[in-house]
Parts: structure tokens; C-alpha cells; sequence
């Protein structure tokens, strides 16, 4: 496709791409030049209802207009010409579901993929389908995350809203039709979310579809990453600040935008991810199968190749539950000083040991993921006596939640992805503590980005490909992807984090085996 290279205040000339990603509790726009620089960025709240114990609802047009208002605002910040602008591109929060009528607009709040009110419909998927079957054709384990199960449910329990959708949608299929796509399109590797894709022919599959009586018609129209969907339409030009015309390209899910904005694009190279939720994503040539069925294969942002991947339901969002319920001497003492919050919380885990004295955490606070995949899973503190303090309870959350992690780049190894560096995204990468945590658990060097958004970048990368400014992906890496700073294992520590992963472990089979976890979910759904 042709570049549009425009003159920038200096009579250079620069060409300019916008980058969004809609994640659950916020959406971030960044526009780039096309050697990954950032000109402006901004950043918008998201917010949750929680209807329900292990219900999770959101406000999908809140959610557009905060998004929309974020991009006119980084291209305000940018001091760029929108004229410079010649693409947008976004990553978005995977496996959520928007209900909407025959006018577009939505009928229901929209479903996020946190929820797990689809018990019931995950059964009924096993019987219907078989476990083995659909993840042999999926490439995903059978979850409540998954849109499919939200969809029976819909469809059994609000019948008169299910009888007048006409569409159900993702955020980033919403989101593309709000700046002005004729259609609603989804991403390969979003389109893996509902539970009726096939990975490796890339098309709905057929069985799926006519074993749950679900239509073509009734979801998005899966495309490829980085291809071009349309262009930005005059309603949404006043609304983002971008020229009407400017090139829209189909993004991708979160965390595959992420892998693509880490430089996560050939084998040994692992991205992990601790946001509202965790995850681990690594490259592969082959659509793969874990024997055991624990992993995601989902579709890459790279035609023709896949990501192995891992979920936590809930990670960096845990660490915001500790400052928001249990931090609140912190939060006075931040407020008093004028300091971050996080700052002080990472001060006082530094002066604990490794191991926080022998407390542990369990982190399912939205359920278990990979590789257990339990909805009933519940969070856990053990090891507490009197002894204790705040320094060991902040050391045992940074843990807990990364011990999670390595639990899925342990089933990811088994499952023969090789896992050679491990480039680390989110929030987290702001605190140097956590980062040798993450390098001394996992046992390997962990790199940071110098532009830790990775989803943002990879967005900008997708829609540059689309507008043609790259002819391919390693190019677009290449200009676009900066490494930061590396951390490097400490043996001893590493030890130390093997054991403490062994009764990490054990803790979660004993709780299990003994149906801790589904009897106090029964308590808090009132069964018991």
C-alpha cells in the first residue's frame, strides 16, 4: 500500500501512528512515530460491576467513550498534525461479550471476561462436545472464561434480551464499528475467545457452531491482524482528534498485541504479562496441543504461526486489592508525603526475606486459570502467626502472584515450548523488587521494555502494517521495540522459590482434594 508521509513542524517528514489498548480497568493511547517513539499519551479508568460473587460486568459505550476521549487527548499531547496520523490500531480486553440489537446498541451490560457465572454451561459444553474434542479443535480448555458459555447463559436465563440480539460482539469488534467499520470484525486470535473458532483452519467450526445452534451471523467476522479494516468516519474524527480517512486496521486480543509490541516473534522467547489479569504468551510454528489439554494455542498476530498461553484470572489486580483493603496505613502515609502508595509497599517487601518467612499466598481471587482451571478456586493466605507483619504480607502477594505465573511457564515447559528469556510487561515492571522476584522464581533473565505498554506498541505496529509504513513484521519490530533493563537470577533464591513452588503446589491439590474450594464457593453463591 502506498505510505503517506507527511511534513512535521521542521520540515521533516514523519509519519505518525496511533496505538489504543482497552484493557478491564483502563485504556491507554499513545501515538508513536514510526521508530517506536512516544509523542503524547493518555489514560482513561475503567470500571466494574460485580453483580453477583464471581459476576463481572462493564458499561461497553462508558468503556468507547473513555477510549475515544483518551485517543483525542494523546493526540492533543502529541503536538502532532492529525494530518501526520496516518493509522490506528487497538488491543483489547479478550473473551467479553456485548449483546446488541439490531441497532448496534447493546442490550445487556456487557460480560467480562472475569465472569464466571457459566458453571452450569461449561457442563453442558462437555457433554454436548467432549473436553478432549473441544480443545483439539479450539486450542482452548474448556472454561468459564470463554464467551460460549456466556452466550447458553444469556440464552437460558435472559431469554427476552437473548430473543432480540442480532450480534454478539468483543470490545475491540465494538470499538472498530464506533470509529467507523461497516462491519463488526474480530481478530484471529479474539475470535479463539468465543469457543467455536478453529485455530488452524481459522474459520468457525462447523460442529461447534451446529452443536450449540449458534449461526455465523449472530457474531463478529473474523479477520487477520494488521489487515485493513476501514477508515476513520467524520463522527469519530471529532470525537478522537484523528482526520477522517485515517486508516483503521484490525488489531488483536491484549495479550497477542502484547506479545507482538514485546518482540515476542520467534521461538524461545516468552512474554509475561502481570496486569488486571497475568499471562504468559510464547511463539510457536505449529498449532500445537498440550497432551494434558492446560494450555491455550491461540492464533498469532503473525500470519500462519501460533502463541502457546496462559492465563491468571486475576494477578497485578490482587496486588490492588491488598493497597485498596489492607494498605490504608501506606495510603495515609503516601498521602501525608506526597509519595506513591506503591512506593512505600515496596520499600516494606524489600525488607523481607525470600519467602516472606514461610507466608504464602494462593492468588485466585477471580478463580484458577493455567493449568488448573478451577472457577471455584478461591484466594488463600497460609502461614501467618504472630510473628508476621506488613513487610511479609506485601512479599507474599508479590510472590503468590508470581509463583502463579511460573505454574504456567512449568506447564508450558511440559508441554515442550521452550522458554529461553522472558520478556515481563505491566505495571509491575515499575518496581525493581518485583522484577528480580519474577527473574529469581522463574529462574531465568527477564527483560524489560523501554516502552513497558507492549499492547499499545503492538497495536501501533498493526496498524502501520495495514497502512503500509512496514512490509513486515520483523521489520516493524525491529524500528518499533526497545529492551530496557535486564535482570538476572540469583541461584540461591532460586532454590529457595523451587521449594516454596513445591508447597505452593501441594497446597492447592490439598485444598482441592478435599472440596474446600467448591464448598466455600457454595457458601458464597447461598447453596449452603
Amino acid at each position: 500500500m502506498e505510505q503517506i508521509l507527511i511534513k512535521g513542524i521542521f520540515g521533516m517528514q514523519r509519519t505518525l501512528l496511533a496505538g489504543l489498548d482497552i484493557g478491564t480497568t483502563g485504556s491507554k493511547a499513545i501515538i508513536f512515530t514510526d521508530a517506536g517513539e512516544v509523542l503524547g499519551s493518555a489514560y482513561r479508568h475503567n470500571s466494574c460491576t460485580y453483580p453477583a460473587h464471581n459476576w463481572v460486568e462493564q458499561d461497553a459505550d462508558k468503556i468507547v467513550e473513555d477510549a475515544v476521549a483518551a485517543v483525542k487527548e494523546a493526540v492533543e499531547l502529541s503536538g502532532a498534525a492529525p494530518e501526520e496520523i496516518i493509522s490506528i490500531s487497538l488491543s483489547a480486553q479478550r473473551s467479553c461479550s456485548v449483546f446488541i440489537d439490531e441497532h448496534g446498541v447493546p442490550l445487556r451490560p456487557m460480560i467480562s471476561w472475569q465472569d464466571n457465572r457459566g458453571i452450569e454451561e461449561v457442563e453442558e459444553i462437555a457433554e454436548k462436545i467432549g473436553r478432549d474434542v473441544f480443545y483439539s479443535k479450539t486450542g482452548f480448555p474448556l472454561s468459564t472464561t470463554w464467551v460460549l458459555s456466556k452466550l447458553l447463559w444469556v440464552r437460558k436465563n435472559e431469554p427476552e434480551i437473548f430473543s432480540k440480539t442480532m450480534k454478539v460482539v468483543q470490545m475491540h469488534d465494538y470499538f472498530l464499528k464506533a470509529l467507523g467499520v461497516d462491519d463488526y470484525l474480530v481478530d484471529f486470535n479474539d475470535a479463539g475467545f468465543y469457543g467455536l473458532f478453529n485455530s488452524r483452519t481459522r474459520i468457525w467450526d462447523g460442529e461447534l457452531m451446529s452443536a450449540f445452534d449458534v449461526k455465523p451471523e449472530l457474531l463478529s467476522e473474523p479477520r487477520p491482524s494488521g489487515t485493513r479494516a476501514g477508515t476513520v468516519s467524520a463522527a469519530a474524527s471529532v470525537r478522537t482528534g484523528l482526520c477522517e480517512g485515517t486508516t483503521i486496521a484490525v488489531g488483536a486480543g491484549d495479550q497477542s498485541a502484547g506479545s507482538l509490541g514485546s518482540g515476542v516473534i520467534k521461538p524461545g522467547l516468552v512474554a509475561v504479562s502481570l496486569g488486571t489479569a497475568g499471562a504468559v504468551t510464547a511463539f510457536s510454528s505449529e498449532s500445537v496441543r498440550d497432551p494434558k489439554g492446560r494450555n491455550m494455542v491461540t492464533n498469532c498476530t503473525v500470519p500462519d504461526f501460533w502463541l502457546v498461553e496462559g492465563f491468571q484470572a486475576a494477578a497485578a489486580s490482587v496486588y490492588e486489592w491488598y493497597k485498596d483493603k489492607l494498605g490504608r496505613e501506606e495510603a495515609a502515609e503516601a498521602s501525608a508525603s506526597g509519595r506513591d502508595v506503591f512506593e512505600i509497599l515496596n520499600e516494606k517487601a524489600g525488607k523481607s526475606k525470600p519467602g516472606a518467612e514461610g507466608l504464602m499466598l494462593l492468588p485466585y481471587f477471580a478463580s484458577a486459570g493455567t493449568p488448573r482451571y478451577n472457577a471455584d478456586a478461591r484466594g488463600v493466605l497460609t502461614g501467618l502467626t504472630l510473628a508476621h507483619d506488613t513487610r511479609h504480607l506485601v512479599r507474599a502477594f508479590m510472590e503468590g502472584i508470581t509463583l502463579d505465573t511460573y505454574d504456567m511457564l512449568v506447564s508450558l515447559k511440559k508441554a515442550g515450548t521452550p522458554a529461553d528469556e522472558i520478556i515481563i510487561l505491566g505495571g509491575p515492571t515499575k518496581s525493581e523488587l518485583w522484577n528480580q522476584i519474577q527473574a529469581d522464581i522463574y529462574g531465568l533473565k527477564v527483560s524489560t521494555l523501554k516502552v513497558s505498554d507492549a499492547a499499545v506498541v503492538g497495536a501501533a505496529i498493526l496498524g502501520g502494517l495495514a497502512a503500509g509504513v512496514f512490509n513486515s513484521f520483523a521489520e516493524a519490530v525491529e524500528k518499533m521495540v526497545r529492551k530496557g533493563r535486564q535482570y538476572y537470577p540469583d541461584d540461591e533464591n532460586h532454590k529457595i522459590y523451587e521449594n516454596l513452588y513445591m508447597i505452593f503446589c501441594d497446597a492447592y491439590e490439598a485444598l482441592d482434594e478435599k472440596n474446600i474450594f467448591s464448598r466455600l464457593a457454595g457458601i458464597q453463591k447461598g447453596k449452603n
